[in-house]
């Protein structure tokens, strides 16, 4: 009775990761966690039943106890997200980038808006050649207050962002804050899109390449990565 009640747990806890997009390759060389961060970054506020969604209170648990397991050698992460809730975004991309467990991502179809800071939080990022990120200013829905403050918390917001980005990737801060401030591109927004070669030239993901090209930068990071938490 025990060990059915065990199978059925097991069964429940397998599925429910592969529904929140959590797969541990189990047949490889090394044990490796993928880790998707699709459609859009759910925060405090639930989405429609419509949007294809990443909410953040599945990802933050679920990094923790990949940073845990000492069986996972490995954290790939495939992002194709169009962005959405900045402080839920922001908040993965600092577990991420504190992480002792190697850590690669790779942006699949889009990495954009808090995308960005998701993107570069990794130990290293690939892009596909045919993969965009669009770079903008902080954006808010809603009601919004016309006072000095608001714009204050904006200026605040948006600091805090680039500085990640900034501490996390190659690229400068006047080139990625003359990116957001563009006013040239995008016809109904202030902003930038970059396609994969752009954005390995800026310096804002290290490699263009693919999903053979991550696992192997992944599995030789291991290789040179000392065992954590012993």
């Amino acid at each position: 009775m025990n060990e059915n009640n065990d199978t059925e747990k097991e069964l429940n806890e397998a599925l429910l990761a592969e529904e929140n997009g959590k797969i541990v390759s189990q047949n490889s060389k090394h044990l490796i966690h993928c880790l998707s961060i699709i459609g859009q970054i759910e925060g405090h506020y639930v989405l429609s039943e419509q949007n294809k969604t990443t909410k953040y209170e599945h990802i933050i648990p679920a990094l923790v106890a990949i940073e845990q397991d000492r069986s996972v050698e490995g954290l790939l992460i495939i992002l194709n997200t169009v962005g959405g809730d900045v402080e839920a975004g922001l908040a993965i991309a600092e577990l991420i980038a504190g992480m002792k467990t190697p850590t690669v991502s790779l942006v699949l179809g889009g990495g954009h808006s808090i995308g960005v800071p998701l993107a570069v939080s990794a130990k290293r990022s690939f892009i596909v050649p045919s993969a965009s990120m669009t770079i903008h200013p902080v954006r808010m829905n809603g009601t919004v207050l016309g006072v000095p403050q608001t714009l204050s918390f904006f200026n605040r917001m948006q600091d805090r962002i680039v500085d990640f980005v900034v501490r996390n990737s190659n690229i400068s801060e006047d080139s990625l804050r003359s990116l957001m401030m563009n006013t040239e591109e995008l016809a109904m927004d202030v902003g930038s899109v970059v396609d994969g070669e752009t954005a390995e030239k800026l310096g804002l993901i290290d490699h263009m390449g693919t999903l053979g090209d991550a696992l192997e930068c992944l599995y030789e990071m291991i290789g040179n990565t000392a065992p954590r938490y012993e």
